[in-house]
């Protein structure tokens, strides 16, 4: 059976873009092949440094991707730091991991532009992936276009240690995630915590309206004709309303005499409808103080028993154990 590999960072509270980004197709994958996710806890240590924030954020990535439809019976949903396994081998990569590979990753630069720190972990970054990647023996990860350099890193360090050490690492392959529209912002910018323009997908009803209608608009009267195709409302509810629904909405904004106002409440409606169920699962599983710890307990010992076959096989290639 195909293996599937997904890590999900808990850096901040999942929003609407990560939803149809990540989220949805992450869950699609447990239908097509043997999946895993992992929370990426260590990942998250190179942007979250208050250690309570970043307890809440693990417990409620695992709820709310439970909550959308993940099943801990048919997947492995672990968290990165309960196998530690993943942190030896990423040293052991990264003896055979040239400095130019890193050099060269946009992801580092990107983040230095926008006032990074230039930490090791930071710089180091993709050694740790690769070493989550590989120590699972994943066949195929799915990625976005702007995370394929990445993935590209692991298939390097994985040759690199192949070359060295014989044929011991899988080298997966890539699969490039069917690019969803981009998901705008509250003020029209792609919708990203680092903008701070994001709708949180499980915000009480009161804070989700609010949110909704603080849309960034233009002054264009209620009377007169607005153009569709550059809104931000209209942008958004195209991803929660039926083709008939936005057609109508974009009659209307054409006609005039319909304010934003009125269409940022018909978007409320939506998103409030869209998640409904999902809202109405996360309570009864929040309800249960042990059973998100349960699912990641179980998850982590399956992911052990893979993790520790190949740290073995790993650590008699190199020589420090027989």
């Amino acid at each position: 059976m195909v293996r599937y590999l997904t890590g999900i960072q808990p850096s901040g509270i999942l929003h609407i873009g990560n939803y149809f980004g990540a989220m949805r197709p992450a869950i699609e994958l447990q239908d097509k092949g043997e999946a895993f996710y992992f929370i990426a806890d260590f990942h998250a240590l190179t942007s979250v440094h208050e250690p309570q924030v970043l307890r809440k954020n693990i417990r409620d990535v695992a709820l709310d991707f439970l909550a959308c439809g993940l099943d801990p019976d048919r997947v492995c949903l672990f968290r990165q730091s309960d196998v530690p396994i993943v942190t030896q081998l990423s040293w052991i990569l990264s003896t055979v991991t040239p400095m130019g590979l890193l050099e060269r990753c946009h992801s580092y630069k990107d983040k230095l532009a926008r006032g990074a720190q230039p930490f090791h972990g930071l710089f180091a970054y993709p050694v740790l992936m690769a070493a989550d990647i590989l120590l699972y023996e994943s066949d195929i990860v799915p990625v976005g276009k702007d995370q394929k350099q990445h993935l590209e890193v692991t298939r390097d360090i994985a040759a690199k240690f192949n070359e060295a050490y014989g044929d011991i690492l899988k080298i997966p392959e890539p699969s490039i995630r069917e690019e969803v529209s981009t998901i705008p912002g509250l003020d029209g910018q792609k919708m990203s915590k680092s903008y701070g323009n994001t709708i949180e997908i499980f915000l009480e009803e009161k804070a989700l309206r609010k949110k909704i209608m603080s849309i960034v608009t233009d002054s264009v009267p209620v009377e007169a004709a607005k153009d569709p195709d550059t809104s931000t409302i209209v942008s958004l509810f195209r991803h929660f309303a039926s083709p008939d629904q936005v057609a109508e909405m974009q009659e209307q904004f054409r006609r005039g005499g319909f304010g934003y106002g009125h269409f940022k409440a018909r978007l409320f409606e939506a998103i409030w409808e869209y998640f409904a169920s999902y809202r109405s699962r996360r309570k009864e599983l929040q309800a249960d103080q042990n059973y998100v710890d349960s699912v990641l307990a179980k998850g982590a010992e399956r992911a052990l028993s893979v993790a520790r076959q190949t740290i073995h096989r790993v650590r008699v290639a190199v020589g420090i154990e027989e």
